[in-house]
C-alpha cells in the first residue's frame, strides 16, 4: 500500500493536477495534503484523485469555512491523528514540537509542511516533509511517496 503526500500547493493548480495524475497513475490508496492549500478552487483539480484524501488546514489557509464545505470532512485543523495501513500517522502543518513528537514514539510517522524544505528522516517515527508543490518558494515542486509494506518513503519532482 503506498501513500501519496503534498504540502504547501498554494493554489499552483497546474502543479495539483500534475501531483493528482502522478498518484492516480501509481495508484496509492490515500493521499495526505499537509497544509496550505490556501483557497476553495484547489479542490477542482483534487477531484479527480482516484483515491481518499485528508488535508490539514495550514497558516495561508485563510477560507477555512470555503475549504470546509468543499472538502467535507476531509480537512481538519492540525495536527490530525489518523491510522492507515495499520500505521499510526499524525499528519500537521508547522513542526511544531517535532522532536518531541517524534522522541514520544507514539506514531509510525509524522508529515508535516511549512518549511517548503523536502525531508525524510528515517528512524522508529518516520518524518516526511514533501516539500512544496507549488514551486514558488524554493522552486522545485515536490511530493513523496511512502510505501507502507516496504517502509520506504521518497521524495519525487513535479516536472
Amino acid at each position: 500500500m503506498k501513500i501519496g503526500i503534498l504540502s504547501d500547493s498554494h493554489d499552483n493548480l497546474p502543479a495539483i493536477a500534475k501531483a493528482v495524475g502522478i498518484f492516480n497513475d501509481m495508484e496509492v490508496a490515500h493521499v495526505l495534503h499537509a497544509g496550505d492549500l490556501v483557497s476553495p478552487f484547489t479542490s477542482i483539480p483534487l477531484k479527480t484523485l482516484n483515491m481518499e484524501f485528508t488535508a490539514v488546514f495550514g497558516n495561508n489557509d485563510g477560507e477555512r469555512i470555503g475549504l470546509a464545505n468543499v472538502f467535507r470532512g476531509r480537512i481538519h485543523r492540525a495536527p490530525h491523528a489518523l491510522e492507515i495501513g495499520g500505521k499510526k500517522i499524525l499528519l500537521m502543518h508547522e513542526p511544531d514540537a517535532i522532536e518531541a513528537l517524534v522522541a514520544s514514539g507514539h506514531y509510525d510517522a509524522i508529515i508535516y509542511g511549512h518549511t517548503h524544505e523536502p525531508v525524510i528522516r528515517r528512524g522508529k517515527t518516520l518524518v516526511i516533509n514533501p516539500g512544496e508543490s507549488c514551486g514558488w518558494l524554493k522552486g522545485d515542486r515536490t511530493i513523496a511517496i511512502w510505501n507502507l509494506k516496504t517502509g520506504e518513503a521518497d521524495i519525487m519532482p513535479l516536472a
